[in-house]
């Protein structure tokens, strides 16, 4: 909560990204940026809690989000294409 918006963005992409590492197999996507969406909203509930005037805005931390945030996609094959092996008789 009081650490710099830098430092937070950093330990909060690690996170994120970790998510997406585990979690980004095909048909996913919608709960890749369901995910992202929530980090941030959290994120801005903290910042607001942060400032006594709160001057903090959805839009300004957009910004904040493109910057430090990775947008999701997906990151593994299908499964039948992960398991193509063919192997010599």
């Amino acid at each position: 909560m009081h650490q710099p918006l830098a430092e937070v963005g950093k330990w909060l992409r690690s996170v994120v990204q970790g998510y997406f590492n585990y979690h980004a197999v095909p048909g996913n996507i919608v709960s890749l940026r369901s995910f992202r969406l929530e980090v941030s909203k959290r994120w801005l509930r903290v910042l607001h809690c942060r400032s006594q005037e709160s001057r903090i805005t959805w839009k300004r931390l957009a910004g904040f989000v493109e910057q430090w945030l990775p947008p999701p996609k997906i990151l593994h094959p299908y499964p039948y294409f992960r398991f193509d092996a063919k192997y010599p008789r």
